[in-house]
């Protein structure tokens, strides 16, 4: 496996892999890499002759107020990790390399489905997003890229990306994966105290509250939402950021489910903010 921090050095690699024909499968990241980050690289490399793995975290899409300078790193765990998958090569630059000069004024936006759900929230996160995202698809050129369904605004914000702008690679969706009390992996829940852990599972319960409503004929988005909220209330160290049940294809907030919606949910336990989602096909009468 190689670790490559330069631009150049990258694009040598890849340009040797095209004049074989090689395919390549791309998982960006942020590091710090768990078993959601490794079912993104197993499906990578079933698919892919040659499988990278990016890992870089993008100051551009971190607010003012968000956790750029302690967000979690360890590029060599990462690369253990990365290896015992059977990763060909990390892409690891730095921000000066892949923002040379002291400010960016070229930035790809996506408009519409970025202004609700998370980036409601964030102003300017998806646009730091498409941004990098852009950057690696231009620098690695990959046959296929993967993403992973928690992040189901992210995946439909590059999908919509990729179409419009007519970029030459394929964008690959994977489920979420769980820990065994299903809460959703992330980087983040590091963060957590042992307390804050166990108050965290209040997120999966109430996805869960939702399916049993629908299922039982409970289709008034604002009654579900009720529910859901109160499940979360019951742990003191839950902040609820959002609840939103929205369109899967445009991801606007609809006040009754009579077609296939999201359920997606942002939370804070303690300082550390969690997101998940589940979505719900909705059989035609």
């Amino acid at each position: 496996m190689k670790l490559l921090k330069s631009i150049e050095e990258v694009r040598e690699y890849i340009l040797n892999c095209k004049n074989k024909n090689f395919s390549i499968g791309l998982v960006p990241t942020m590091g710090y890499l768990h078993e959601g980050h490794g079912s993104l690289i197993k499906q990578a490399r079933k698919n892919n002759d040659k499988v990278v793995v990016s890992i870089f975290v993008n100051p551009i899409q971190f607010g003012p107020t968000e956790d750029l300078s302690t967000y979690p790193r360890d590029l060599e765990k990462d690369s253990l990790f990365c290896e015992s998958l059977g990763v060909d090569v990390i892409f690891a630059p730095s921000s000066k390399k892949m923002y040379p000069s002291n400010s960016i004024s070229t930035f790809v936006t996506v408009n519409n489905i970025t202004e609700v759900l998370c980036g409601a929230k964030r102003p300017g996160h998806f646009q730091g997003v498409c941004t990098v995202v852009s950057k690696l698809f231009n620098i690695i050129s990959p046959t296929r890229a993967y993403f992973g369904e928690k992040d189901y605004q992210q995946l439909t914000v590059i999908k919509t990306m990729v179409k419009e702008l007519n970029f030459p690679v394929e964008i690959i969706g994977c489920p979420i994966v769980r820990e065994d009390d299903l809460l959703a992996k992330s980087s983040r829940n590091s963060y957590l105290s042992n307390t804050e852990r166990q108050d965290a599972l209040v997120l999966y319960k109430s996805l869960l509250k939702c399916k049993d409503l629908i299922s039982t004929g409970e289709f008034i988005t604002a009654n579900i939402k009720k529910e859901m909220e109160a499940i979360i209330h019951s742990v003191s160290s839950s902040k609820i950021d959002y609840i939103d049940i929205v369109d899967t294809n445009n991801l606007m907030p609809v006040e009754l489910i009579n077609h296939d919606v999201l359920v997606a949910l942002a939370v804070y336990i303690g300082e550390t903010r969690l997101i998940d989602n589940m979505t719900f096909k909705i059989k035609e009468a």
